[in-house]
């Protein structure tokens, strides 16, 4: 996905907004902000202001208002408080930023998002870094950064937003179970640097503390250990119904077949059986951050 950096320079002495053009594949992204494109567009036209005025009016350039009205730039709220400001909609623009924010997310993770949202248990095991949903923003940030081919800053942050926004799971009422397995290298490793990793750590004794969340840890010498084929994540629903995903097996993909679920859920619950307890595991913890 393409992303044009803050503070990029126009042609007509302008600036770029900061924010993202629309992923082609996401219908739903796109017919949205297509739909919020066409609204500015009329209020400025009913307002008789060409593009070049409405962007000079917000220190904008005029490619920019394009971009726009043409449903080819996701934007961010402050943009739309200007506009709706600028063009005397009273409020009615600015009214549009929550259909704005259910599409500021790729795809992907908006639905895992809804999944987590609506799960009532949720059980996951970590091999490589830290569980989404455990991470600290500073630590998120890091793993986005490290990421190659390179994100450019503004898809970072964005990524970022969207991983600390589905932590809202852990405040939902009436709180669903969740259950996280952690390799101990993903503990160990310091990534982000040390300040980032210690407050990591210091997250995950926080949130182990939390009534309806277990966490564990999966010590480096066990001989026996059923999560050898890579990171996995159940999810069931109030009505029965699960999802599950294990790296490498199905295609990757999430999988509802109860066939394949028995699979991946067999599998969490050896793992959570054969790693240390979550008393254990906050010792455990305890003890890799008295390390430092």
């Amino acid at each position: 996905m393409s992303v044009v950096g803050d503070g990029t320079e126009l042609g007509d002495g302008g600036v770029d907004e900061p924010g993202w053009e629309v992923d082609p594949e996401d219908e739903s992204g796109v017919a949205v902000v297509a739909a919020v494109g066409r609204q500015i567009k009329a209020w400025r036209e009913a307002a008789g202001m060409r593009a070049c005025e409405l962007g000079a009016a917000m220190g904008y350039g005029e490619d920019l208002v394009y971009k726009v009205e043409g449903g080819r730039r996701i934007l961010r709220p402050e943009f739309m408080d200007g506009v709706d400001v600028a063009l005397g909609a009273g409020g009615k623009l600015a009214a549009m930023k929550s259909d704005l924010a259910e599409v500021r997310y790729p795809k992907k993770i908006r639905e895992l998002a809804k999944l987590e949202a609506a799960a009532v248990e949720l059980s996951a095991y970590g091999s490589h870094n830290i569980h989404g949903l455990l991470q600290t923003e500073e630590y998120a940030r890091a793993l986005f950064g490290m990421r190659r081919p390179a994100f450019s800053q503004d898809e970072v942050e964005r990524l970022v937003a969207a991983r600390v926004a589905r932590q809202s799971v852990f405040g939902r009422s009436p709180a669903p179970e969740l259950s996280f397995v952690q390799e101990e290298v993903t503990l160990r490793r310091h990534l982000g640097g040390r300040m980032v990793w210690r407050r990591q750590l210091e997250r995950l004794l926080e949130v182990g503390e939390l009534r309806h969340v277990e966490v564990q840890v999966m010590p480096t010498s066990r001989d026996e250990h059923a999560g050898m084929g890579g990171e996995m994540q159940v999810l069931k629903f109030k009505d029965g119904s699960a999802v599950g995903r294990s790296e490498g097996d199905f295609g990757s993909r999430p999988v509802s077949d109860p066939k394949h679920l028995r699979i991946i859920e067999l599998r969490c619950g050896i793992l959570r059986a054969q790693a240390l307890n979550p008393r254990e595991s906050r010792a455990f913890i305890e003890q890799v951050l008295g390390e430092t």
